[in-house]
C-alpha cells in the first residue's frame, strides 16, 4: 500500500476521508480484518465506486481479492487526515445549553481534539469548571488563544455578538473556526470557516416531512 497527497482533494472527499476513518475504527474494534469498497460504502449509504474513487486521492489501498485491510487504512487515513498522533487545541466561546455538551463529548478528545480554552460573557459562569476546563470572561479570549496555542474556535454565541468573537478568535492566531451562531461571518482568506446551521438543518428535514419526500440525505458529493 502507498498513499500519497499530490493531487488536489474535493472538500466533499474530505469529509467522507473522516467517515471511513471512523466506520473502519469501528469495524476493527469489531475484529473485522478486511473489509471490500462494497461494503464499506453500504456502511455508510455510498457506491463502491465512490469509496474507491475517494480512496485514489490519497493512495493505492486494498488487496485483490481480499479488499481493504481495516487496521491499515484507517491508519492512514488517520495520518492523512492530522488526528494520529496529535493534539489539536480547541477554544469554545459560549458555554450554554450547546455549549456544554460539546464540552461534554469524549469522542472530540478520542480523536485528538482537546479544549483548552472556554469563555462566557455571563459573570456567573465565570470561574466555573465544566468537564475539566475552567471558564474565562469572553474579553480574554484572543489572549487565551493565543496562550494556549489554540488550533480551532468554536463559536455558541448569539447572532448578533458572532462577528466580534469570531474577530477575537483571529486575533488570537486561531486559522480554523466552526461556527453554530446563526449569522454569516467574514474572515480573512487564510482563516478556515465552517458554519453548521442547525435551524437550517431541522428546516430542511421539516420540508420532506411535509412533502412526503424521502427525507434520508445524501452523502456529500
Amino acid at each position: 500500500m502507498t498513499s500519497s497527497l499530490r493531487r488536489p482533494i474535493p472538500e466533499a472527499s474530505v469529509e467522507r476521508l473522516s467517515l471511513y476513518a471512523r466506520e473502519l475504527g469501528r469495524l476493527d474494534r469489531q475484529g473485522i480484518g478486511f473489509i471490500s469498497s462494497k461494503r464499506l460504502g453500504e456502511a455508510l449509504g455510498l457506491t463502491d465506486a465512490k469509496v474507491r474513487r475517494d480512496l485514489s486521492y490519497v493512495g493505492q489501498f486494498g488487496k485483490r481479492g481480499r479488499g481493504y485491510e481495516v487496521l491499515t487504512l484507517q491508519g492512514a487515513l488517520s495520518r492523512i487526515l492530522g488526528i494520529e498522533g496529535r493534539a489539536w487545541s480547541v477554544a469554545l466561546a459560549g458555554v450554554g445549553n450547546l455549549g456544554s455538551a460539546l464540552l461534554a463529548y469524549r469522542g472530540f478528545q478520542e480523536r485528538g481534539f482537546v479544549f483548552r480554552v472556554a469563555v462566557d460573557a455571563d459573570q456567573k459562569k465565570v470561574g466555573q469548571v465544566v468537564q475539566g476546563v475552567r471558564i474565562a470572561p469572553s474579553r480574554r479570549l484572543s489572549e487565551l488563544a493565543r496562550q494556549h496555542e489554540v488550533h480551532i474556535g468554536i463559536l455558541t454565541v448569539p447572532s448578533e455578538v458572532a462577528q466580534e468573537v469570531c474577530d477575537q478568535l483571529v486575533a488570537g492566531g486561531v486559522r480554523a473556526i466552526v461556527n453554530f451562531a446563526p449569522a454569516h461571518l467574514e474572515v480573512p482568506p487564510s482563516v478556515r470557516l465552517r458554519n453548521m446551521d442547525l435551524a437550517i438543518e431541522l428546516e430542511a428535514l421539516a420540508f420532506y416531512l411535509g412533502t412526503g419526500r424521502p427525507s434520508r440525505r445524501p452523502a456529500p458529493g
